[in-house]
């Protein structure tokens, strides 16, 4: 379903090179079967395809249809891994113009994934008039964006359905035993789903936080989990040679090593833009610590190719490329032919439009190429339920690989607590340590 291409990459990286880092692999594979390497504790992802909570499943596929059939809006309230992952899946899976295409499912909004009081009033005007229900994700239920569009919505809720009726429309996705939201869904009586202990943020959209809202936009999250379950088969032997997660994992190390300090994550279909998203998350907690770790960005070809194609072509030689070429992404589009011709492409009438793209792919694979940027393709078969979930499951691998054999803890992200330190200071925060550095801070800024 998901392959690594490396056929552009010859010029770049040998595989003496390759074979090199075979002991950082193994020792990498080693901590992440074992369980023994740092944030060992958060690796229940990689079991998770086949050894998931099978009663909890049945009630998000229940939970998805009683609210399919009670609102027209459905409010998904996270940020960071307990939004990103659903939202590419719902794009990718469906379409980006879900809302305006979708009949039978109901409009879905993500809030609290920002600060920005336009964003927040704007999704309450999409609510106007509308039946709405809510599932707020979070681990603690105290991560300030989240917390504060939760405090909106709830009121919103229960003005317009009283607290009985709110608490049919109000489901939890939390901690399971502990923290401010589980202990307010437990005295309110929400439905309540469990994010388990050992998967962290990142690494979780195919727990709870990401499947309850990838249900209720109608698709199949049966075959999300098969997809994920074949590339856990496919994936579990450490052989550089059969092991494409591993592989890619390594051939980011070894461009690394050469002074490739960039990737650039690429595709050429739109519905791909909030996959970019969760993968940048993915990549950029995971590995960037340490004073190390490569840069995650994202373009989308050839809409990219016309604001950032000269800077990746001609630009600082810093930069590497991983392309998602996905096979089968879309239904047949003839390109018409134009009796006037004013734009003189009735060379492509005729043709479908996959053909263009395609070419597009290929054309500019080759020209980054002779430009001294190394391409790694990643071919998927297609955009359906299966292929997502295995390519869920191939970057969160070639992840936590890839951290291992930089030497870094893949699983924790110290460096994020720092701007929440200086918020809560600035905000006034209660308590005497929060009133330094407030003080502290405010001198900074004056």
């Amino acid at each position: 379903m998901v392959r690594l291409d490396g056929r552009f990459l010859n010029s770049f990286v040998s595989e003496d090179e390759i074979k090199a880092f075979e002991p950082k692999l193994k020792e990498a594979h080693g901590k992440i079967k074992n369980k023994t390497g740092e944030g060992g504790d958060f690796l229940g992802w990689y079991t998770l395809p086949y050894d998931y909570d099978k009663d909890e499943f049945e009630r998000i596929k229940k939970a998805a249809e009683k609210i399919k059939k009670s609102c027209q809006v459905f409010v998904v309230i996270g940020i960071g891994g307990s939004y990103l992952g659903a939202r590419a899946a719902i794009e990718f899976i469906k379409s980006p113009n879900y809302n305006l295409l979708s009949k039978d499912t109901p409009n879905i909004y993500f809030a609290g994934n920002s600060i920005s009081a336009s964003s927040l009033s704007d999704v309450l005007e999409l609510c106007k008039g509308k039946d709405v229900c809510v599932n707020v994700i979070s681990k603690s239920g105290t991560t300030t964006e989240p917390a504060i569009a939760f405090r909106v919505f709830k009121e919103l809720l229960e003005e317009k359905y009283g607290k009985e009726g709110a608490r049919e429309r109000i489901f939890v996705t939390t901690d399971k035993s502990r923290g401010a939201l589980k202990g307010l869904a437990g005295k309110e009586g929400y439905e309540t789903f469990v994010i388990p202990d050992d998967i962290g943020g990142r690494y979780s959209v195919l727990t709870p936080c990401g499947l309850l809202p990838i249900a209720v936009a109608g698709i199949d999250i049966d075959k999300i989990m098969a997809g994920a379950k074949l590339a856990a088969e496919k994936f579990s032997v450490c052989d550089i040679d059969k092991n494409d997660a591993y592989r890619y994992a390594v051939i980011r190390n070894v461009l690394y090593s050469k002074g490739k300090k960039s990737e650039f994550l690429a595709c050429y279909e739109p519905s791909f833009r909030y996959m970019t998203e969760w993968w940048k998350q993915l990549f950029g907690e995971s590995e960037g610590k340490d004073q190390k770790g490569i840069f995650p960005s994202a373009v989308i070809y050839s809409t990219d190719l016309h604001s950032l194609g000269q800077i990746v072509q001609q630009g600082e030689r810093t930069i590497f490329e991983t392309v998602i070429d996905i096979k089968n992404a879309g239904a047949p589009f003839v390109i018409p032919f134009d009796k006037e011709n004013a734009d003189g492409l009735n060379f492509l009438a005729g043709k479908d439009l996959a053909e263009a793209n395609r070419k597009a792919f290929l054309a500019t694979v080759l020209a980054h190429s002779d430009g001294n940027v190394p391409n790694i393709i990643i071919e998927a078969d297609s955009n359906k339920e299966d292929c997502y979930g295995f390519m869920v499951y191939f970057f969160e691998l070639a992840c936590a690989a890839s951290g291992y054999i930089l030497g870094v803890n893949p699983f924790n992200q110290p460096g994020v607590e720092a701007y929440k330190k200086n918020m809560f200071a600035l905000l006034g925060k209660p308590g005497e340590e929060n009133e330094r550095k407030k003080a502290e801070l405010e001198a900074r800024l004056s």
